[in-house]
């Protein structure tokens, strides 16, 4: 499940790709198939990297990868990087975890190339506002969620950082349901058989395209993300 949609990114061959924040992998994965590209795969937690070891050291021994990847164990707001490191930057579902996101964004920025291409997704500000108050558990704990933002906050977020908005897109309408069931049966309870049940759900539609067609049109209601993709002014 993909929310930053990597067509949009313009890849070139042999481009460095930051995946900024990268969790286990779900963007890192596709990116190593794409245009012999080099992605470096950050985030500050150990064992989210490890997962996202295993599988790329699969899809390497499956020849499924295209080019070269490494992984850094790492923070978004002091990055281990040289200025104008980067061809392309992902930073998915990322800023609304870290207390300074301003500081995270000028780190972003500071070793995004002049000309280069920075995405960046968060929760909808909507569905955080229902999800925080039906359960208390779905925000505030180290490692969570602890701030909304409304789009035009995350576009003025982004354009005072000397970036220029050249799309946005809103995904994941059926993963919004997902998580208002997690909430309304408890974040904590891993074996709520409803929250189950439609997450199987959710998985068989990610193959099917009748779904995908479905969610698209849902996306303009009620999106999960919402993802902006941006570029770099000349300095």
């Amino acid at each position: 499940m993909l929310t930053i949609d990597p067509d949009l990114l313009n890849l070139e061959t042999g481009e460095k790709v930051l995946d900024a924040g990268c969790g286990t992998g779900r963007h890192a994965w596709e990116l190593s198939r794409r245009d012999g590209c080099q992605i470096y795969c950050l985030d500050t937690d150990e064992v989210s990297l490890g997962r996202n070891l295993y599988v790329l050291k699969c899809m390497e021994d499956k020849r499924e990868t295209n080019g070269s990847w490494c992984l850094i164990q790492g923070d978004v707001t002091h990055l281990p990087f040289m200025d104008c490191s980067f061809d392309k930057i992902v930073c998915s579902e990322v800023l609304e975890h870290i207390p300074d996101d301003n500081r995270g964004m000028e780190e972003l920025v500071r070793v995004l190339k002049d000309g280069g291409i920075l995405a960046v997704s968060v929760p909808t500000y909507i569905t955080e506002t229902v999800y925080w108050k039906i359960s208390k558990d779905y925000y505030g704990f180290p490692g969570g969620h602890i701030r909304k933002y409304k789009e035009d906050e995350l576009k003025d977020l982004l354009c005072r950082n000397n970036l220029q908005v050249s799309a946005i897109r809103h995904k994941h309408a059926l993963h919004s349901i997902y998580w208002l069931l997690r909430c309304l049966f408890g974040i904590q309870n891993e074996t709520a058989k409803i929250p189950a049940l439609y997450h199987k759900f959710l998985v068989w539609g990610m193959h099917n395209r009748f779904m995908r067609r479905l969610e698209s049109g849902l996306n303009l209601a009620f999106p999960k993300s919402v993802v902006i993709y941006t570029k770099k002014n000349n300095a």
